[in-house]
């Protein structure tokens, strides 16, 4: 079955389906990594946007139940060069294209995805569809009649409704986590659980007060996808949150934060997509090689005095990391290792 690729500024693809029929629109963005694709298409960031991969074959150690950030698929289409028919893995237990299908993923494959990627390189990351069943002049009408990604609030409709307890197998927690969902990925709490805490999940919309009332050790405002200026009430609770709780914001939290902090949010032209980034600790001069996955961005020139930036991206120079100067707060644009779970909780136990 064919498919095509329409960008909003006119540029087509054709492609071939290999997901479920049907029409996606969505941002078109790109993501270099090799590997990770089940990760990355269940990681709630990538809701609302039609994830094209560089890597050329895309499918060749299937799928998992373990791999999934959540319950399901959450990018809003999938764009790929080539997919393989015939995975080979000791843990997989089913194809790419079998799960895209499963989940109502419309996707297709036989795109030169590198110069789709050039092109969103040097323009900016843009509107598109794709599709299966229209023509590219319906197509074109679907696509002008869509809202734009950056005023789609995402959160509201992916974020846990009530407070919910991560099912950790923990009997005696070093420290009770608050984790605020702006589209939490399973591995942030399987994390916190792992280093010995207990993680009670909190909607985006929580209050100040709602957050207090679970008695958290802790505050974590996680990662999610679009644009922070639309979460109002995220916003002012994590205002309000200040000064009361050490508080970590991870991805989109990393920008709520700030700008709660009182510095501002930038949308970057084609974003940090892919695994292979790197970012210097400007504490200590050292660099590592980061996972990242976003279009926004902090505005390092708009923070405040009391706000210090503490890593930069070796890229292109954005703020990845931060650290308010009296208070125990911090945090970090990238997905976070191991090690920065520990950062926060010497926080944590620093101020218990």
């Amino acid at each position: 079955m064919k498919g095509i690729l329409l960008l909003e500024d006119g540029t087509t693809f054709e492609g071939r389906s290999i997901g479920a029929p049907g029409t996606a629109v969505g941002e078109a963005i790109f993501a270099t990594s090799m590997t990770g694709y089940q990760e990355m298409l269940t990681d709630p960031s990538f809701a609302g946007q039609l994830l094209t991969l560089t890597y050329p074959l895309i499918g060749n150690y299937g799928v998992n139940e373990e791999d999934s950030e959540s319950d399901r698929v959450q990018a809003g289409g999938l764009i790929i060069r080539q997919i393989c028919d015939q995975p080979s893995n000791w843990r997989s237990t089913g194809s790419l294209s079998d799960y895209l299908k499963q989940n109502d993923t419309v996707a297709i494959d036989g795109i030169d995805t590198r110069a789709l990627t050039r092109h969103l390189r040097i323009n900016g990351v843009m509107m598109g569809a794709i599709s299966t069943e229209l023509t590219v002049a319906e197509l074109r009408k679907t696509l002008d009649e869509a809202p734009p990604y950056g005023e789609i609030n995402y959160v509201r409709s992916l974020s846990s409704k009530q407070a919910l307890e991560w099912p950790g197998d923990v009997a005696q927690p070093r420290y009770h986590i608050a984790l605020i969902d702006l589209g939490f990925k399973r591995s942030i709490a399987r994390q916190f659980s792992e280093l010995g805490c207990r993680v009670t999940i909190l909607p985006y919309d929580a209050s100040a007060e709602d957050v207090l009332s679970v008695q958290p050790d802790g505050i974590a405002f996680s990662s999610g996808p679009g644009d922070p200026r639309l979460l109002r009430a995220s916003l002012e609770t994590a205002r309000v949150l200040i000064g009361k709780r050490p508080i970590w914001g991870i991805g989109l939290g990393h920008q709520l934060l700030a700008m709660a902090m009182g510095g501002q949010v930038i949308k970057l032209k084609y974003g940090h997509r892919g695994t292979n980034h790197p970012v210097k600790n400007i504490l200590t001069g050292q660099v590592s090689i980061t996972a990242q996955n976003h279009g926004y961005a902090v505005d390092a020139v708009s923070l405040p005095d009391d706000v210090q930036l503490t890593r930069k991206s070796l890229n292109d120079d954005t703020a990845e990391g931060l650290r308010h100067r009296n208070l125990p707060i911090m945090s970090i644009q990238y997905e976070p290792e191991k090690r920065l779970f520990e950062e926060y909780l010497e926080l944590v136990a620093a101020a218990s």
